[in-house]
């Protein structure tokens, strides 16, 4: 063992820095290994990629070489909540223990900051949708006088999916960036300075590709000056690079342009009636295109969408209406910075839509329909990222470190090389996988199911149904149920609620979509004996250590539906170039989604639990194999008897609080 190693070493013995500074921390023999490969790493400008199991204490694992090693450090995260963690705990807590001379900073996107040229305008302008937003409103302006920061998520006071932040933050459309006339005060700009002077910025993944990667409005100068980029959750960026490196036009951004450009008119040109009037105009074009679909979210091939009659025609309505708006807007814009920016926005919209609906997809990239609640989404997504983003990252020499709970299928990490090209590079870049620490076979009980039907079942969702009800009583609530679809999720909630009603144990049983995913995670651990039936949205990203979650359901193994139109665009991408989609691409997502989902049970050391998969896919298929293979190493039963007598077994829940 090097000096250098000793020294890491000495700072994660048990009775080192580390355990001295911080309550609870144990010495682990993975993350002192994960430490020391990236520290080589950081020393050798190199890529990393490190798979590390839940437990192993990766954030550590990164953050005492990386402030050790006395160079400049981005750590890119996957989601804002972890972002607030790393700066405000895990950092700080770090530093100080390291004694490490390192200041540091947090940068989120503009949208998480009040700006006070929005905020004023709208303020005056005093048009919400709803009371509610009005009082929120006027909170948000109180915070906006006392605040440092200007970073929404400190005003407890208005939830953080309140439609007043709309009118009160600004977006990369619409910020005057240089020219406002309230830049000095510009929180946004005050943030990006402190991340240039500090030593450690804390990013996410989207803020890392809109404003690092693309070079947007000055926070490009962030990586030129950086040794070390650490992405966490590194699982997510491949969806997020192609999201970034393909364009998109939305029915939301044409709503926000006319917002923006009434409130400007009534601010500078009050006179001009026909710009009020054409903004009116927009909206209706941009709502009627949304309205051409029904009601579910759905994603649309170009083909697929053309069979919607009135979709072409409502598209063509919206290109005409903004040419028609830029035309008008055109005569006005000279009158204010917020006119002739609004007018900019105009002119890029009206260029990207006609781009959009030129016949066609370029080469090696796919343009799709996305449709949500409210909005619709046109997208343009290039099959293939890796090109690309080995091109950005093979510039200045730095080391980059990628990690996550879930990149490796088993324990090869050359599907996630390939994914996003780090296996082209030159050197190779160094790999990773260390297990979880936790006692799993001690700690978590695997079941699958006997005698399920095939997934494609009409009474599928019935029979996972009754598969979950013994175990849910036998676990006293303490319930995820991850489903693969919401018809699915309805489904399956609308049948426990059934029986669960008949009870007289009363369990809790919670819907996704019935609050803010924050506020149904909070009632779930604050109730210790819920249910909580739940899509997508939940298979990632959620902490519930403790005895709150017992029982993990999943319905079906997590493979995109064949008809989604970038996956069908990939599929044949791939057989163009000799491959085999499903082994190369589909089944490789599906088992990381799986780990994702599977990783909500066992939290801590002192966890115990069961996770079902119903989808007896899992057993019957060669390809299950690469799912179970890549799990903790639970002990595993077909019997659900033994499933529920696990669950009998464990302490009884927790009164609620």
């Amino acid at each position: 063992m090097n000096a250098h190693a000793e020294r890491l070493f000495r700072f994660f013995a048990q009775d080192g820095p580390l355990a001295e500074a911080i309550p609870g921390f144990r010495a682990r023999v993975q993350q002192t290994e994960m430490a020391q490969r990236i520290a080589e790493a950081i020393a050798g400008n190199r890529v990393l990629v490190a798979e590390a199991g839940t437990g192993t204490g990766k954030t550590f694992a990164y953050l005492v070489p990386a402030l050790l090693s006395g160079g400049k450090i981005i750590v890119s995260t996957g989601t804002k909540t972890l972002q607030d963690q790393l700066f405000t705990r895990d950092l700080p807590m770090v530093r100080d223990a390291l004694k490490a001379p390192v200041s540091i900073a947090l940068l989120k996107g503009r949208a998480n900051y009040v700006c006070p040229y929005h905020l004023d305008r709208n303020r005056r302008d005093g048009r919400f949708l709803t009371a509610q937003d009005a009082v929120d409103m006027r909170a948000i302006v109180r915070f906006a006088q006392m605040t440092h920061s200007g970073d929404k998520a400190e005003c407890t006071e208005v939830g953080e999916d309140s439609g007043a932040w709309a009118a009160a933050t600004s977006t990369r459309d619409n910020c005057l960036g240089q020219d406002c006339p309230d830049i000095k005060g510009c929180f946004v700009m005050r943030a990006r300075r402190a991340a240039l002077e500090a030593d450690a910025v804390v990013v996410n993944h989207h803020l890392f590709f809109a404003d690092v990667m693309l070079k947007d409005e000055g926070a490009g100068e962030l990586l030129p000056s950086c040794n070390t980029v650490i992405f966490d959750e590194a699982h997510q960026l491949p969806e997020t690079a192609s999201l970034f490196f393909g364009d998109s036009v939305s029915t939301a951004q044409v709503l926000e342009l006319a917002r923006d450009t009434r409130s400007e008119t009534v601010a500078a040109a009050r006179d001009c009636v026909a710009l009020i009037d054409e903004t009116r105009a927009l909206e209706k074009a941009a709502k009627d295109l949304r309205l051409a679909f029904g009601a579910e979210p759905v994603r649309l091939s170009v083909a697929q969408a053309m069979l919607r009659e009135a979709f072409d025609k409502r598209l063509t309505t919206l290109a005409e209406a903004l040419t028609h708006f830029a035309s008008i807007l055109e005569t006005q814009a000279e009158r204010s910075e917020g006119l002739a920016n609004c007018l900019r926005r105009t002119q890029e919209l009206d260029t990207r839509l006609a781009d959009w609906r030129k016949p066609g997809d370029g080469e090696g990239v796919i343009r799709w329909v996305e449709v949500f609640a409210y909005a619709l989404l046109l997208n343009a997504t290039p099959l293939d990222v890796a090109d690309v983003f080995r091109r950005q990252i093979s510039g200045h020499p730095r080391a980059w470190i990628f990690t996550s709970a879930t990149l490796a299928i088993g324990t090869d990490l050359g599907h996630y090389c390939q994914e996003l090209g780090l296996a082209g590079l030159e050197p190779p870049p160094l790999t990773g996988v260390w297990g979880s620490p936790f006692n799993y076979g001690e700690q978590a009980l695997l079941y699958a199911p006997a005698g399920m039907p095939n997934p494609n079942s009409p009474l599928y969702a019935e029979t996972v149904a009754k598969v979950a009800l013994p175990l849910i009583r036998a676990a006293h609530g303490r319930t995820f149920v991850l489903c693969t679809s919401l018809k699915a999720m309805r489904r399956i909630h609308e049948l426990l609620a059934a029986d669960l009603q008949q009870d007289e144990e009363k369990l809790p049983l919670l819907l996704q979509g019935e609050g803010s995913r924050s506020e149904l995670l909070e009632r779930f651990r604050r109730l210790g004996n819920a249910v909580l039936v739940a899509s997508q949205s939940f298979w990632e990203g959620v902490d519930v250590p403790g005895d709150a979650l017992s029982l993990v359901i999943i319905d079906k193994l997590p493979f995109a539906p064949p008809d989604d139109p970038v996956l069908a665009a990939r599929v044949d991408h791939m057989e163009k170039r000799g491959l085999n989609p499903f082994l190369h691409h589909q089944l490789p997502r599906a088992v990381i989604s799986m780990k994702q989902g599977a990783g909500r049970l066992v939290r801590s050391e002192h966890d115990r639990g069961v996770l079902c998969i119903c989808d007896p896919r899992m057993i019957d298929k060669p390809y299950g194999k690469a799912v179970w293979r890549s799990l903790p190493p639970m002990r595993r039963t077909r019997a659900g008897e033994v499933a529920a007598a696990f669950l009998a077994s464990l302490p009884p829940p927790r009164a609620a609080t």
